[in-house]
């Protein structure tokens, strides 16, 4: 996965909150928006506990934030395609902006830039409040991604995936098929979850399929960066999460997707670069 070195990033799309920052939340927001996991390594069940724990007592709101560790000025690390070759933060910037390259002219005029938050332990959302054992996610209340760098360490080291930039690539562009989701009206399909997140995993696909259209990539990823993301998505399938936290597999309470179906979903996308593919009622 290789950038261009002299194209032009912008780093205004990403936001490095530190540890314990965030945007500002002021307590109510959850449950009245629900976050979207896209890591797989909680179940949507799991998330709710969180955020209901994270806000019992306080409201959020008179809640003192954690102690904040300084936040990295992007728009001075993160200028052009060699930074985000050399940087990890500035390579987030690179994914960002070329997913949303992508969208934006893909769904003509109905796009909506979103932010990502990378933060450290714990942040603020419009959902509530967060700590990163959530996982990567994002929230609708107000339309931003979240994102814990840790995660990537752990997605190697607890949950088996070889990792790699293109593993990561995957994460974030699994979160961005939940804002393209919630801009069309998709998100909620008043049943089951699979479908909805099998359906960010094809969009991750359909945008890796068109990303060298982006001007961001020297050139289109190769087979081995796709078999960095196919690597991730199956571990974090939920199948493989139980046998490894419950020594058991139950399929009636997946929330994302067995390894197999989210693989095949990122294929299906990949294979054509074409959203139509994407339907969730034949996906889930």
């Amino acid at each position: 996965m290789d950038f261009k070195d002299q194209v032009d990033l912008d780093a205004s799309q990403v936001e490095d909150a530190g540890r314990g920052g965030g945007g500002g939340f002021s307590g109510g927001g959850f449950p009245g928006g629900m976050v979207i996991g896209g890591g797989g390594i909680v179940s949507l069940i799991v998330l709710v506990l969180v955020f209901v724990l994270n806000n019992v007592g306080g409201g959020g709101g008179d809640e003192q934030p954690a102690q904040r560790q300084p936040a990295a000025n992007l728009a001075e690390q993160c200028k052009t395609g060699k930074d985000a070759d050399q940087n990890e933060r500035c390579r987030v910037v690179g994914v960002v902006n070329s997913i949303q390259n992508y969208w934006k002219g893909e769904l003509s005029g109905e796009y909506t830039p979103s932010k990502t938050v990378l933060f450290t332990d714990r942040v603020n959302t419009g959902c509530g409040a967060a700590e990163s054992a959530v996982g990567p996610f994002y929230c609708p209340n107000d339309k931003r991604v979240y994102l814990d760098l840790a995660f990537f360490d752990q997605l190697h080291s607890q949950f088996g995936a070889k990792g790699g930039p293109f593993a990561q690539a995957y994460v974030i562009a699994h979160e961005y098929g939940h804002h393209v989701q919630d801009l069309t009206g998709q998100l909620d399909n008043g049943g089951s979850s699979v479908p909805v997140e099998l359906q960010a995993d094809c969009y991750a696909g359909v945008w890796a399929r068109n990303a060298v259209n982006t001007g961001f990539y020297e050139k289109p990823f190769t087979d081995t960066d796709i078999a960095e993301a196919l690597d991730a998505a199956a571990a974090v399938g939920d199948d493989r999460i139980q046998q490894r936290t419950q020594g058991r597999v139950d399929p009636e309470s997946f929330t994302h997707g067995s390894a197999q179906q989210r693989v095949a979903a990122f294929q299906r996308g990949y294979k054509n670069g074409s959203r139509g593919d994407c339907a969730q009622s034949d996906l889930g």
